[in-house]
């Protein structure tokens, strides 16, 4: 039996551009991993099975997709403990995913080496690799090709979930960014955020970086106004993250937005 932790992570900026041949369309995400996370078992099974969260469909596609490049049978129990709110824009299935790839490689008889093991994951989600490699990183292409980060660790994050918010589906979100034109200034705002990574040099360096192309939300507004340095939309939404240089301020935030949204106080964290 293997268990490891499947953080949450949160998109500290999402650059959006043009669709491209295959669809997709090309963005520059920074991505950071939260102290916020489920948590996923792996055991041998007589046959595939998932357990614990029934909505599951990305961690059974990951050990399929495993067991058919290595030319075995999917014989693995994966057990999810869910924490991570589901469709917020927090990257849980993603999480779990490479998480129980991860693990599941790890009882191969000849496991994959990690490029190869990154590869399978891209063919699941955009997001699914980066949840293989320690550290933030930067996300160019349809977001799955990943660059290393050095990014400052040294606060807190106000995370809030707007009470009775749905998601729209994430073609939903693109189809609206297309239709309002969004990726005209592409080049710009990418290049705007390359020069913020550039010249960060500590955490209140982040309000430099560009705001979601995708999504905004009032409550982003209103962590500023209650403190936060940088404030926005993670992902696709509806979750919105604020980023607090001191503690006390995070928990005074969090306390003023509970009668209004689900909330969480968390750090980042440079690893699983």
């Amino acid at each position: 039996m293997k268990r490891a932790p499947a953080p949450a992570k949160i998109n500290l900026a999402l650059v959006v551009g043009p669709a491209r041949a295959d669809g997709k369309h090309e963005v520059a995400t920074v991505l950071q991993r939260i102290d916020l996370g489920d948590r996923v078992t792996i055991a041998a099974a007589p046959s595939l099975q998932v357990t614990g969260f029934a909505a599951d469909t990305l961690v059974r596609d990951a050990l399929a997709a495993l067991a058919a490049a290595a030319g075995v049978e999917p014989r693995w129990r994966a057990t999810i403990a869910k924490r991570i709110p589901v469709a917020a824009g927090l990257g849980g299935g993603s999480s779990d995913a490479a998480t129980a790839l991860r693990l599941a490689n790890d009882t191969l008889a000849a496991p994959f080496p990690g490029d190869r093991l990154r590869s399978l994951a891209a063919t699941l989600g955009a997001d699914v690799p980066f949840f293989l490699d320690d550290g933030p990183q930067l996300g160019r292409g349809d977001g799955s090709e990943l660059a290393p980060l050095d990014l400052p660790q040294d606060y807190w994050i106000v995370l809030a979930l707007p009470h009775g918010a749905g998601k729209d589906s994430t073609a939903a979100v693109y189809r609206s960014f297309d239709e309002r034109d969004g990726a005209q200034g592409w080049e710009q705002r990418r290049d705007a955020l390359d020069q913020a990574l550039a010249a960060l040099r500590r955490s209140r360096d982040l309000a430099a970086l560009p705001p979601n192309d995708l999504a905004t939300s009032p409550f982003a507004a209103e962590l500023l106004r209650l403190g936060a340095f940088r404030a926005d939309v993670s992902g696709t939404g509806p979750t919105v993250y604020g980023l607090f240089q001191h503690r006390p301020n995070a928990v005074a935030a969090r306390r003023a937005l509970r009668s209004a949204a689900r909330t969480w106080l968390t750090v980042p964290v440079w690893y699983g």
